[in-house]
């Protein structure tokens, strides 16, 4: 069982399975920490870490059914000459709900502004959160699955990725969460990236494939571009402030 330790091959591939789980991690770690961070502050920490949890549960469950994880690509129908199988309604379905999700929750940012009216929002409930967690945490464990499947042949080196990905997850959380509450303008960035990462799984399930390279350019330089704005933003207030001090 761990031949693979003395395989250099292996390392190698351990190495670059990691960092692309960990990339593929990033907009699951992005919509656990916009929903968690919509419960009461002394449950946001308990709220991340079930998600994660329950995301690198459904990863290990999914490897050890590697045989059922090949199926899954089996056309089931066809419409229009367009053969439909299991992976594709999953894609399908959770493209959708991101869409929906992220919607929601940019509406729900944008009318936050207005509680002094008396028109705030319904506070979500920690079960309801994990429910919706879960859902996403299927269609990104299965992406990330299917990926290591396709990119490693032992298991135990797949797992031990899974393993390493999900722990640099889970640490990585609370800092993402707290900067993304802190900053409302990355909060939207972050919203709109699920949005797009919605319509790359729809287009996934359609059989029209989006490289996740373009994705994650995409987001980094609009990262780049607000990081450089609020560099910009703190300057200024520094400045502001040294002025009135004088």
């Amino acid at each position: 069982m761990f031949e693979w330790i003395y395989d250099p091959n292996a390392w190698a591939s351990l190495a670059t399975l990691t960092a692309l789980e960990i990339v593929l991690g990033i907009d699951n770690i992005i919509f656990i920490s916009i929903m968690a961070n919509r419960l009461p502050e002394a449950q946001r920490a308990k709220a991340r870490q079930v998600g994660l949890a329950l995301a690198l549960f459904m990863r290990l469950g999914l490897l050890a059914s590697i045989a059922w994880i090949v199926s899954l690509t089996e056309p089931l129908f066809t419409i229009f000459d367009l053969a439909i199988s299991a992976r594709d309604l999953i894609l399908l379905g959770g493209g959708l709900f991101l869409l929906w999700k992220g919607t929601q929750e940019i509406h729900h940012t944008m009318e936050g502004q207005h509680e002094d009216d008396g028109t705030s929002r319904v506070a979500a409930t920690f079960g309801g959160v994990i429910a919706q967690i879960m859902v996403l945490d299927i269609v990104f464990s299965l992406d990330s699955v299917i990926t290591a499947v396709g990119m490693a042949n032992d298991l135990p080196v797949m797992i031990t990725a899974v393993i390493i990905a999900v722990a640099v997850m889970l640490f990585a959380a609370g800092p993402t969460s707290k900067f993304v509450q802190d900053h409302p303008t990355v909060k939207m960035l972050a919203l709109a990236f699920l949005i797009l990462v919605g319509v790359a799984l729809i287009a996934d399930g359609l059989h029209f494939h989006i490289p996740k390279a373009y994705l994650y350019f995409a987001i980094a330089f609009s990262v780049g571009v607000e990081s450089l704005n609020l560099l910009a933003t703190k300057k200024r207030r520094a400045k502001a402030g040294n002025s009135a001090g004088h």
